[in-house]
């Protein structure tokens, strides 16, 4: 059930990715061993402040630890950790924005806060049948934070396994796998004088210049399937631009060369 999960966003470069949405089973494991953690994280806190500290001092500085355990915990690795506590990571999940974007502090922070609805009446109950009933998976604090939970496409399998590839761009029909992401740099010295960019239209050249302006917030396939997608379609229409070039560098030259013409 949760495979056949999966929206499709549009960026504003005007490419569609395809989102392998988290389910149920999923995330409630993932929440199982969070909070597993965060016991754990209350014990030791709760050993230090009463039996180092003890009297009113200790007991100030374990409620300022359970704070942090149970609210700043999923935060700090929401935002820190591109969108993965440790129970995400083990079930291979990743909290994003709606648009696919890296979920930030602002988001992180109301999602969380709204956590302690999604507890009620007990055990999740409440997050539960909000994410078996929205069309997104979403409990009260995704929808409140606009933020989905998806499948972690970073993750290494080992060779030969089946591993379920989550961001999909819609590829051109020959089916063809984009490569990986190339470094972003270009060559000492470009001979932009023979590369000719008539053929690239003002709304191609502003679908180059969106992406390269938020690059740096997108996932790390996500920024190369779009990178390989705007490549694929301008590079045909740019004469003279050196083979060698990645994706992301013939992107920054294009736009480059396209601004001094």
């Amino acid at each position: 059930m949760e495979l056949e999960d999966r929206i499709t966003v549009a960026t504003p470069e005007g490419i569609e990715l395809t989102l392998a949405l988290a389910g149920a089973g999923s995330r409630f494991i993932a929440i199982v061993i969070d909070m597993a953690l965060q016991l754990v994280l209350i014990v030791l806190a709760a050993l230090a402040a009463l039996d180092l500290v003890g009297g009113g001092v200790g007991e100030a500085l374990l409620a300022i630890a359970a704070f942090a355990a149970l609210y700043l915990y999923y935060i700090l690795f929401e935002v820190l950790a591109a969108g993965r506590t440790p129970g995400k990571r083990v079930t291979h999940l990743r909290v994003v924005r709606a648009q696919g974007a890296p979920v930030d502090l602002p988001a992180s922070a109301i999602r969380n806060l709204l956590r302690l609805i999604d507890l009620l009446p007990a055990a999740y109950l409440v997050g539960l049948l909000s994410i078996l009933v929205t069309q997104r998976n979403q409990r009260l604090g995704d929808l409140a934070a606009g933020t989905l939970v998806i499948r972690d496409t970073s993750v290494r399998r080992r060779p030969g396994s089946r591993a379920w590839r989550p961001w999909r761009a819609r590829r051109a029909s020959s089916g063809t796998r984009p490569p990986s992401p190339a470094p972003a740099g270009r060559p000492a010295q470009a001979n932009w004088s023979g590369w000719d960019v008539s053929a690239v239209s003002a709304e191609e050249l502003v679908a180059v210049r969106r992406f390269l302006e938020r690059r740096e917030s997108l996932d790390r396939r996500a920024r190369a399937e779009l990178a390989h997608r705007l490549e694929q379609g301008l590079r045909a229409k740019v004469a003279g631009a050196p083979a060698q070039l990645g994706a992301e560098g013939f992107l920054e030259e294009l736009a480059r060369v396209k601004a001094t013409r």
